[in-house]
């Protein structure tokens, strides 16, 4: 005679727990690791003109939710490049850095607050993006006709377009600093 094995709260706790994380498992394994791909900024043709000055404010938040606004002057030219003098809000300058048309960027004036590497790396990748120049490393959005946001591992830029004077701008806007000789 076999006899009929009894089984106890906890045994039967256990049994479940080890069907449901089998379960779960198998689940998880059927749904895979898929992540939302970020969203890439696309910017309308002809949202900015070839040839102007932009103003523009933005704030930036840092990695551990810190703020900071900012002032963005930039001037276009459709053959000599972009040129933006970033300023806090009492007209001391954080950064100027000149964007060639063949694709260099060259750190006018650098401050305690950004870096040369940093506005090489970032703030110049920034402006391309914003002006639909950035390819496939723009992450962020158009929140409004007039408002963008790029959101990087460690910090997210809102900027909004405040003011936009077409024209030309002058020529010596545009000249790349000499290379110093050592």
């Amino acid at each position: 005679m076999n006899p009929v094995p009894i089984l106890t709260d906890a045994a039967l706790r256990r049994r479940i727990s080890n069907a449901a994380l089998l379960a779960l498992t198998l689940l998880g394994g059927m749904v895979g690791c898929a992540t939302t791909p970020k969203s890439q900024l696309q910017i309308p043709p002809q949202t900015f003109p070839a040839d102007a000055l932009i103003t523009q404010r933005g704030v930036l938040t840092v990695f551990g939710g810190r703020q900071f606004t900012l002032n963005g002057y930039l001037a276009t030219s459709a053959t000599n490049g972009q040129r933006l003098v970033l300023t806090e809000n009492f007209g001391s300058v954080l950064a100027d850095v000149l964007l060639t048309p063949d694709g260099q960027a060259h750190v006018m004036k650098s401050s305690r607050a950004f870096k040369p590497k940093w506005i090489e790396r970032y703030i110049a990748a920034d402006v391309r993006c914003l002006l639909g120049l950035g390819g496939a490393d723009c992450p962020g959005q158009q929140l409004a006709p007039d408002r963008f946001a790029i959101t990087r591992r460690w910090y997210q830029l809102e900027v909004q377009t405040v003011n936009i004077t077409p024209g030309l701008q002058p020529a010596e806007t545009f000249v790349p600093p000499k290379s110093e000789s050592r």
